[in-house]
């Protein structure tokens, strides 16, 4: 019996590997059509442009060409000055130490009690006849307290900012109400006054009103520490994300007090000013500064892509509100309509920033 040894037919070759060159060119097809161009549509527009970052440039536009129009001398040199000294310089110092604390992940609804406690001590001791610089340090040591309360608050008892910063303003308040004999203002006598304090409110510096060349000279010191040191990013880290800020070794109790005692004693600057500028102590008109410094902060962040608070954003936050709040009443606006004028502002930036935001994710 013999035994067919003939060999089997194989397959050509090739067939065999056929299979594996065809998911091949599947492969790379699906990543020509991955890498290929979408069509083109609104959303895809706004994820590849950075208008909408800049709403508060268009808003700048927008309220600046209305008030030119409608509101009587807006355009004069004077009133410029005016809004810049008047509208923008203590509002600006006070939105300089919400920055701080917002870029924390925080709030700070102290500000307004910083800002009174230190001008209350300032006019308190100027009134008493001490000298000028002791009427300094004191104004900036109230305000530091104030700041420090808060830092223990919030560093030491771990108390949620917004819980803390609150009982802190309705403390302050009430100690200004104890101190005043019930909320009295306390006023200077103008003949009695150093040339120093007059200097502070109604002073020049190089030609720069002084209230506003102390307002550019912590703007750009903010900035510079904001953008230039590792207190900076140690900051920005922690209102990002405190557990990773505190797993590559960032100080993060230290860094949050150090935040709240920076913002009250900027804001005790603001209240010495506004005090040296008045010639007077006023109880509570530091809480009018509260909601105007939180508005210009958000506004300011609409500039960041990422929505994180900044110091020129805060500026141009503020000299936009100030722009506003000068112009409504050139225009004959009392003061509750200038409210309703600036809260529609508010909402109209912010609401169309997010609305970019959520279209170029």
């Amino acid at each position: 019996m013999t035994t067919d040894t003939s060999p089997t037919p194989s397959a050509p070759t090739g067939s065999a590997s056929h299979p594996s060159r065809q998911s091949e060119a599947t492969a790379e097809a699906r990543q020509r059509s991955t890498d290929a161009p979408a069509p083109e549509t609104i959303p895809q527009w706004l994820h590849r442009s950075s208008a909408l970052r800049y709403t508060v440039i268009l808003a700048f536009l927008l309220v600046f060409t209305f008030l030119s129009v409608k509101a009587p001398g807006f355009l004069t040199l004077s009133n410029f000055v005016n809004i810049l000294v008047n509208n923008f310089t203590i509002l600006a110092i006070v939105s300089l130490g919400m920055t701080l604390v917002l870029l924390t992940g925080g709030i700070d609804l102290s500000v307004g009690t910083a800002m009174d406690v230190g001008s209350l001590l300032f006019i308190s001791l100027i009134s008493a006849h001490q000298n000028f610089l002791v009427a300094i340090c004191g104004g900036l040591a109230g305000a530091l307290a104030t700041g420090a309360f808060n830092a223990f608050l919030i560093g030491g008892l771990r108390i949620a900012p917004f819980l803390a910063t609150l009982g802190t303003l309705f403390i302050g308040e009430s100690v200004q109400q104890l101190a005043t004999n019930g909320g009295q203002p306390i006023y200077l006598i103008t003949g009695t006054l150093a040339p120093a304090f007059i200097y502070i409110g109604h002073g020049s510096f190089f030609g720069v009103p002084f209230p506003l060349s102390l307002a550019v000279g912590l703007t750009v010191i903010y900035y510079l520490l904001t953008e230039r040191t590792s207190f900076g990013r140690n900051t920005v880290a922690l209102g990002a994300n405190p557990s990773v800020a505190w797993y590559s070794g960032a100080r993060v109790r230290y860094t949050s007090a150090l935040v709240y005692l920076l913002s009250a004693v900027t804001c005790g600057v603001a209240g010495i000013i506004l005090s040296a500028t008045i010639k007077a102590y006023v109880p509570l008109s530091g809480n009018a500064y509260l909601l105007d410094a939180i508005g210009a902060t958000f506004i300011g962040t609409t500039l960041h892509s990422e929505g994180r608070p900044s110091v020129i954003g805060t500026t141009l936050g503020v000299l936009l509100l100030s722009i506003v709040t000068n112009g409504l009443l050139l225009i004959g606006w009392n003061f509750y309509w200038q409210q309703v004028g600036t809260g529609v502002l508010i909402f109209f930036v912010l609401a169309t920033s997010f609305l970019g935001r959520r279209f170029r994710r």
